[in-house]
């Protein structure tokens, strides 16, 4: 058995529809593990839930600085800052 990791949203009814379509998968019955953020009084933020659209956008700015030349060589990207 394969394991992919997805994302969705589960409504009232208790059904489950994916964020994307699995693709590369032929039709077939397959086994599903849910796992539910954990109630807290705190608002946990995950580092990798940023919106597609963002990563998007970033990605489309990063490209557009590239092919305008506006860009940091690599050989002056660590420049001032203390690596241990």
């Amino acid at each position: 058995m394969k394991a992919i990791e997805v994302t969705g949203t589960l409504d009232e009814k208790g059904q489950l529809s994916l964020d994307y379509p699995i693709e590369k998968f032929p039709p077939s019955r397959v086994r599903v593990i849910v796992l539910f953020p954990e109630v807290t009084d705190e608002v946990e933020t995950d580092p990798d839930d940023t919106p597609i659209a963002e990563v998007k956008a970033s990605l489309r700015r990063a490209l557009k600085q590239a092919k305008s030349g506006q860009r940091i060589p690599l050989s002056e990207m660590w420049e001032g800052i203390d690596v241990e």
